[in-house]
């Protein structure tokens, strides 16, 4: 993995850095239904071209056990069409040089994933970050700033975006001026730098899952450079298998079996707050959705899609022989 998800930072640092788009299959089609991506702002590129399987890729790479099930429909990338894009590549060009000297000469530039609402992500290509600390990557804040996921970690920034109208998720991917990192724990209010030897936080010194940079550098320290767009099933589709089957019911899971599952590949803690969980949602305690959503936390979407993966096939099959 580390090989891949190096390979493509190098052929980002290449085709940005030498402001070029023509090698990439880039098309325009007015017809697209990425129309709100393109223009001025984006580019859709082909998917023949090597950029769009080296960025499909490290996309499928993060998001590790869920990536069969998912969908790269689609891959934008900053056009650099216009005057305005230029100089905000130049700006981050120009405090990425800046951070080196202060760093001793490597500003620590990395790659990051941010997910959000086609709305939040369009405004955010088009005029930059607006606010930080709203939407902390998978549900955990480290501090009071723009959370990003490393490159081995998609699948955080995928849990962090919303479904479109059009049944589409999308994510950001960005060059971050990372500078000298501080450790920030989890639950922290911190908003800027502990002292001036540190410039940006994350959760690991040694192996980084989540990248926080601070609200004073969000649109000087983040340079946006490709939109993935893309389908995966949510585990609530998978959770509700139950509803709308034709009998027989038989073969289907019931929560109580999937709990008796998961047993065997989680530990007492956490089976103790799934439990726990569980006897709150049949008291009434919590809604089905409340207890769905803490399956989610608890176990993580990618073991609950393989342990429910065998019933949603069968589901298909009922459905196949019921018509």
């Amino acid at each position: 993995m580390d090989q891949i998800q190096g390979d493509v930072e190098s052929q980002i640092s290449l085709t940005i850095d030498g402001d070029e788009i023509s090698d990439s299959g880039s098309v325009c089609d007015e017809t697209s239904p990425f129309g709100l991506f393109t223009g001025d702002v984006f580019v859709q590129i082909g998917e023949g071209s090597l950029e769009h399987g080296m960025i499909k890729r490290s996309f499928l790479t993060g998001m590790g056990s869920v990536a069969k099930y998912t969908n790269v429909v689609a891959i934008h990338k900053n056009s650099l069409s216009t005057l305005t894009r230029k100089a905000r590549l130049e700006s981050f060009q120009l405090f990425s040089e800046a951070v080196a000297e202060k760093c001793g000469g490597d500003a620590n530039v990395r790659l990051g994933w941010f997910g959000g609402t086609r709305d939040e992500i369009l405004g955010i290509v088009k005029h930059g970050f607006s606010h930080c600390g709203r939407r902390p990557v998978n549900g955990q804040s480290y501090g009071v700033g723009v959370h990003l996921a490393s490159t081995q970690f998609s699948i955080d920034g995928a849990l962090s975006s919303d479904v479109d109208e059009d049944g589409l998720k999308h994510i950001l991917l960005c060059r971050v001026i990372m500078g000298n990192m501080e450790v920030i724990c989890p639950g922290s209010n911190q908003f800027h730098p502990s002292s001036q030897n540190f410039d940006s936080g994350v959760d690991n010194l040694l192996a980084p899952r989540r990248y926080i940079v601070w609200s004073a550098n969000m649109n000087s320290h983040i340079f946006p450079i490709f939109i993935i767009s893309f389908k995966v099933p949510t585990v609530n589709d998978f959770l509700s298998v139950q509803a709308n089957v034709p009998k027989p019911r038989t073969s289907l899971m019931t929560f109580s079996a999937l709990i008796s599952i998961l047993s065997r590949f989680l530990n007492p803690p956490k089976m103790a707050l799934i439990d726990k969980s569980y006897n709150d949602f049949r008291g009434n305690k919590i809604t089905k959705p409340q207890f769905i959503n803490s399956l989610r936390l608890i176990a993580g979407d990618g073991l609950l899609l393989e342990v429910l993966k065998p019933y949603t096939q069968e589901r298909s099959k009922m459905r196949q022989n019921a018509n």
